[in-house]
């Protein structure tokens, strides 16, 4: 199974199920200041528990950092 992960095609053996279980994986400390999109279509944090992924879906993953 394949995902591309910020522009960056990612195979999985078992694709996540859900947004939030790949956020899980990916960035495990972070919950704040994270903007995410499937597909082009930005997901509030409200739905990434119910959003589930699929083969071939495209994520981008933006996370804030501080400084100026």
């Amino acid at each position: 199974m394949e995902l591309t992960i910020n522009h960056t095609l990612r195979t999985f053996e078992i694709l996540p199920e859900t947004l939030e279980a790949l956020l899980a994986m990916e960035i495990p400390q972070k919950r704040k200041g994270i903007a995410v999109a499937l597909n082009n279509r930005i997901i509030p944090q409200a739905f990434w528990a119910e959003t589930f992924l699929n083969n071939k879906d495209s994520i981008l993953i933006i996370t804030a950092t501080q400084g100026g």
